[in-house]
């Protein structure tokens, strides 16, 4: 992979060592730096993989070179970098992160002055020019550098943003990643009862992956089981992402379960706003938001695409497919922590259990296959899919990706923006249309890959 690959729609990733490199750090440090501009005050942030402090530090080095001041947070969430740009009023951040990917990945999120990360359309494509090109700005003299706590101001905002809680019996799952700094205290102070599991930021991920599969997550789930717990929370590597267990010890990680729940108890208090969910979600959520009352608003994947969109339509709530979910009390940011202490609220507000709020949203059967496909043809598969659907008559949706839609259900095919990865996503109404449109997908998908 080519320095130019590593820039993705919302983020620069790549394998530590192989892709990315600490020259490639301090390279991202002089481009973000050059576009901000000389004398501005950016913050640096890092989560807990081995190669993130060595990182961190060519960044810094990348931004005083070019004269930008720093306020170095050391080791913090993603969305804890993010209010700490607002809490601080500075002009952008840079987090050494490569999110939920394994711990041989890492790479940077670049934040601007609002908190919002920078993507295709919205800076990035900037960025990498000056990387590519080499063309740095040229300062008469370094920057400084200050290191902040970012703990105590995170924490301050996020519980003056929920009810104090009845005594929840709560299980957290850091993970071992960034969240292990705060996670079991602030749900203390919330008022929760708390038992927590691999909750040291080591940056190994021994016990379990960053991410928050159901798979990773077998051990939250037996020990919400063991201690009779009203809920569980696991968090990936930087914690912009959660995955609950209900106390029957159900996993509930997707986000057309999730993003219907938030909904429903947003929409009670909201009478008409407008939801915002990406296009990989399932027609459920739709149907369910319309049925609250509500302005159900689909839209491209990803954390840019969708604040943005929550922005210009004053919309109260977002989420992902891939749980990651969005709130407007805290800038629109996709905060898991807060989003574990906002399902502890929606609990006791509600007096019910989370696995009777669960079985209250409507689903369809679904299906999601990743099949592996280099970075270099898996958006021009994406292309040649779409036209081939186009030719053959499909009504489809070609927000991001290609949703394909029939009387049966629809299959969702697009390309990943963090992983070489091309996903079929599918849903139907029963699981013999399910299987029939998961072939048809697959198949789709396998031929076009050959044919590029």
């Amino acid at each position: 992979m080519s320095l130019k690959n590593i820039f993705r729609a919302y983020d620069i990733r790549g394998i530590y060592g192989k892709d990315l490199t600490e020259e490639t750090a301090e390279l991202v440090g002089k481009a973000f730096g050059t576009l901000v501009g000389i004398e501005k005050t950016i913050g640096v942030g890092r989560d807990v993989r081995l190669s993130g402090t060595s990182l961190k530090q060519k960044v810094i080095d990348g931004l005083i070179s070019v004269g930008c001041n720093v306020i170095d947070f050391d080791m913090v969430t993603t969305p804890m970098l993010s209010i700490s740009v607002r809490n601080e009023k500075i002009d952008g951040a840079v987090m050494v992160t490569a999110s939920h990917n394994p711990a041989e990945w890492n790479g940077f999120i670049l934040i601007d002055k609002h908190g919002h990360f920078c993507s295709e359309g919205m800076g990035m494509e900037k960025i990498r020019e000056i990387f590519v090109n080499g063309e740095f700005a040229r300062s008469t003299g370094y920057g400084n550098v200050r290191k902040k706590n970012a703990l105590n101001g995170y924490q301050d905002l996020i519980l003056g943003k929920v009810r104090t809680m009845q005594r929840l019996k709560v299980v957290v799952d850091p993970g071992n990643g960034s969240a292990s700094l705060i996670a079991k205290r602030i749900f203390e102070k919330a008022g929760c009862e708390v038992i927590s599991i691999n909750d040291y930021p080591d940056g190994r991920f021994a016990a379990r992956p960053p991410d928050v599969t159901e798979d990773a997550l077998g051990a939250l789930r037996e020990k919400v089981l063991e201690v009779k717990a009203d809920f569980g929370v696991g968090f990936d590597c930087d914690a912009d992402r959660a995955a609950f267990i209900d106390e029957k010890g159900r996993y509930v990680g997707s986000g057309n379960i999730t993003i219907a729940l938030f909904a429903d108890y947003y929409l009670e208090r909201n009478p008409g706003a407008k939801i915002v969910f990406d296009v990989a979600c399932s027609s459920a959520v739709e149907e369910f938001v319309r049925s609250k009352g509500g302005i159900p608003l689909v839209n491209r994947v990803g954390h840019a695409f969708i604040i943005n969109r929550m922005i210009e339509e004053k919309a109260i709530f977002g989420g992902e497919y891939s749980n990651h979910l969005y709130f407007s009390e805290i800038y629109g940011f996709d905060d898991a922590i807060f989003a574990g202490l906002k399902m502890a609220e929606i609990i006791t507000t509600e007096d019910r259990k989370l696995s009777e709020l669960v079985d209250e949203v409507p689903k369809y059967y679904s299906k999601v296959e990743e099949i592996a496909c280099s970075d270099e043809i898996k958006f021009k598969v994406i292309e040649s899919v779409k036209q081939r659907v186009s030719r053959d008559g499909y009504n489809i949706l070609a927000l991001d990706g290609v949703k394909v839609y029939s009387d049966e259900g629809s299959f969702l095919i697009r390309a990943s923006n963090t992983t070489p990865m091309v996903k079929l996503i599918v849903e139907a109404k029963t699981e013999e249309s399910l299987e029939k449109l998961f072939n048809l997908g697959k198949q789709i998908i396998q031929e076009e890959v050959i044919k590029i």
